[in-house]
């Protein structure tokens, strides 16, 4: 399966462009879409799960045109946005055996074991019988990517899935979207560098309504190999050394700072450091991606 996406431009009411010919070729497998928040991205996922129109552009999905044939794609489409509500009164069982019917599942028998099955890839079995309300924020993230699984869509968008998640429901969250990427779109929409790094192949950067870099990840990162360095320096050394050199990070390190910095030459009094996506991330939000460092 192939999803296209061509020159998507997007501009609101008040004037703020969220997109500018935004081009993505994705296929199967998981697909990391970064960038800060108000870069677009929630505003491209709503483009691609029909729920908003763009002013321009085209998305088609297997030849099936994405904005014009809404009904089509919301029968292959699951969608977890990033503002998920639910009803507090009823059971995690119920609330999906409404939604399957909802999509389409018609016959009670198959309804049941498709809820049955997701209940337990997501693991809430032992919760299904119990109110949406009691639930914890990582449960009813568990819930949104039920509900989204159902009907066994092709493409599935995640739009900030891990936000506010403990590093339990975190790591459990990944699980539960590595195992089902194998054969369908994913796309994972977030700020969150390393989610990315750890379970998506290919990824882009967008940045106020752009996209600034697109490829594999592990490209990315290696076009940054040998070029990362680190160095600890006092805080009322930063200036000076923003104004010098290329900082994508700066941390905290025992009441300094540690500063690492993309140049093609080792720096006097710089050690090297591993290049990771954090640097791909920064540098092209930074605008120093492309550009020769110092």
């Amino acid at each position: 399966m192939e999803l296209s996406i061509n020159n998507l431009s997007k501009t609101y009411p008040n004037g703020v462009q969220a997109l500018r010919e935004v081009g993505l070729t994705l296929g199967d497998g998981m697909f990391g879409l970064l960038g800060p928040n108000g870069a677009g991205k929630t505003t491209l996922m709503r483009i691609i799960a029909t729920l908003q129109s763009p002013d321009a552009g085209a998305v088609s999905l297997d030849g099936l045109d994405v904005l014009r044939r809404k009904l089509d794609v919301r029968k292959i489409l699951g969608y977890l946005p990033q503002d998920f509500g639910v009803h507090p009164e009823v059971t995690a069982e119920r609330m999906l055996d409404h939604i399957a019917m909802l999509k389409g599942l018609s016959d009670r028998r198959a309804r049941r074991e498709e809820v049955r099955s997701i209940l337990h890839l997501t693991n809430l079995q032992d919760v299904r019988r119990r109110k949406l309300g009691s639930f914890s924020g990582g449960m009813k993230q568990r819930f949104g990517i039920a509900q989204a699984l159902l009907g066994s869509p092709r493409l599935l968008i995640v739009d900030e899935p891990t936000a506010g998640l403990d590093p339990e429901e975190r790591l459990r969250f990944h699980n539960i979207l590595s195992e089902i990427s194998a054969d369908r779109i994913v796309i994972l929409s977030t700020h969150i560098v390393d989610d990315v790094r750890q379970l998506c192949s290919r990824m882009a950067v967008l940045h106020k309504g752009r996209i600034l870099l697109a490829g594999r990840t592990e490209d990315a990162i290696h076009r940054f190999s040998g070029r990362i360095w680190r160095r600890i320096i006092r805080r009322e050394e930063a200036a000076d050394f923003d104004g010098r050199f290329n900082i994508l990070v700066s941390r905290m390190f025992a009441g300094n700072l540690e500063i690492e910095v993309l140049s093609d030459q080792r720096p006097e009094g710089f050690e090297p450091a591993e290049a990771d996506l954090e640097h791909v991330y920064f540098a092209a939000v930074k605008g120093v991606a492309e550009r020769p460092a110092s």
